[in-house]
This record gives C-alpha cells, sequence and structure tokens, in this order.
C-alpha cells in the first residue's frame, strides 16, 4: 500500500558520482542529469525539502590515486574538487527542469558557489529551494558518505536517502553472488559488525550517535525517490535496534 502523504519532509539525498557517469563509466552523462532532475522535480512539488551531497568518483577519486603513491591529502582536495564540477551541473539540470537550486561548497569558490553557512543552508531549503553541497566537508580523509551524514544532522534532516546502483543491502554483492540476500532493515551495529558496505564506518558511526536512519534503494529505477520519500518498502532501511 502507497501512503498518500509523504513520510519524510526534509530529506538529505546522497549520490555516487558514478551514478552520473550512467553507462558510460566515466564523466558526466546528460541523459542520467535530466532523468534525476526529473525526480528530484517531483518530489519538489510535493512540497518536499531536499538537499544533495553529490561524490566525485566519475571524474577523480582520492582513495585510487592515494593507493598509486600520491599524498593523501592532495588527492582527497582534488576528489572534492570533482564534486563540485558534479554539482554544478546537477544545478544546471535542475535549474533546466524548473528547480531553483543552490550550490553551497564547503571550500569557498565565491564565482561558483555559496560558502557553506549552516544557516543559510536551512534558510534555502525553507523557501524550497534545493541544496546541493559540495566538496565533501571540506576536509581531507573523509568521504563523501561522511559529509552527507553531518549535513543531513546539521541542516536536521529526517533521513538519508542513499542511491546506489542495486535495490538495498545484501550479504554479498548481488551481481556476483545469485545466492546473496537481501536485507529489508538492520541496525547500525548490524552495518559495522557485518563489514557491510553501506557508507563507511564514520559516517555509519555519525548516525547511529544520531540516530538517523538511512535509507538504500536503487536509483536506475524511475520513481523510486518518490517512493522512497513516500515511505514505501524499496530498499533497506538502517536505524537503531
Amino acid at each position: 500500500m502507497a501512503a498518500s502523504e509523504p513520510t519524510y519532509r526534509r530529506v538529505l539525498l546522497k549520490l555516487s558520482g558514478e551514478a552520473l557517469a550512467g553507462s558510460q563509466g566515466y564523466g558526466i552523462d546528460p541523459e542520467v542529469l535530466a532523468g534525476i532532475a526529473a525526480e528530484v522535480r517531483e518530489v519538489v512539488d510535493l512540497g518536499i525539502q531536499v538537499a544533495l551531497v553529490i561524490g566525485g568518483g566519475n571524474i577523480f577519486r582520492g582513495v585510487a590515486a592515494a593507493s598509486k603513491g600520491m599524498d593523501r591529502a592532495s588527492a582527497d582536495y582534488m576528489g572534492m574538487l570533482a564534486t563540485v564540477m558534479n554539482s554544478l551541473a546537477l544545478q544546471d539540470a535542475l535549474e533546466q527542469a524548473g528547480v531553483v537550486t543552490r550550490v553551497l561548497s564547503a571550500i569557498e569558490m565565491r564565482e561558483v558557489a555559496e560558502p557553506y553557512i549552516r544557516r543559510r543552508a536551512i534558510r534555502h531549503l525553507e523557501k524550497g529551494r534545493v541544496v546541493i553541497f559540495g566538496a565533501g566537508t571540506g576536509n581531507p580523509y573523509f568521504t563523501t558518505d561522511t559529509a552527507a551524514s553531518l549535513r543531513a544532522m546539521e541542516i536536521n534532516a529526517e533521513i538519508i536517502l542513499k542511491a546506489t546502483k542495486v535495490d538495498g543491502i545484501y550479504n554479498a554483492d548481488p551481481a556476483k553472488d545469485k545466492a546473496a540476500v537481501k536485507f529489508t532493515s538492520l541496525t547500525y551495529l548490524d552495518v559495522l559488525k557485518k563489514g557491510l558496505q553501506v557508507m563507511d564506518a564514520t559516517a555509519t558511526s555519525l548516525c547511529m550517535d544520531n540516530d538517523l536512519p538511512i535509507m538504500v534503494f536503487n536509483l536506475t529505477v524511475p520513481g523510486n525517490i518518490k517512493r522512497a520519500i513516500m515511505g514505501e518498502n524499496i530498499g533497506t532501511i538502517v536505524k537503531g535496534g
């Protein structure tokens, strides 16, 4: 049974950078951008306040570069800049879809984005604007998952919607193991103890300490963002015991 009223009123949507690349695997696919923008518009039209955090893995991945000998801090800063590029691309797609959008960057670059100020971000949301948080937390050694957890708590979001390429959390990689079992719900401790690849341990611990639920669902199915906000059981929810 689909709910007639949205379950959540203020959400943080976490997108991977790879999601923007589509089937090409690298860079930004305009069709994918347009599709995400259309779905976000659909939920904004319901009066939902939406904030977004996007990864940068489709352009540059700091951890991968560091593993090949690059200084980790430098590599992470480059990754943060990649997230700003993705944020600007998504902003353009959303504006073309008729959604008023603001990019707030944790690294100051006033010519292309507003500096991140918590109260300003909340005010934008209250005015019905979609807020995109770029440049992660602004610090190396922290992932965009951790940035999503941090920003979600700062803006008092009710849930993190983690959009992926699979329809939830499994006990094994469903692409490699046909016998993989999907979980409908998990506790934060389950995720940490089992080492499940939901978000990194820092992000999961932050959510656990502040009792912020995470829903993992499949972004590639049209309409799933709205279904998640309406409270449909389309993925896996991670919350307290």
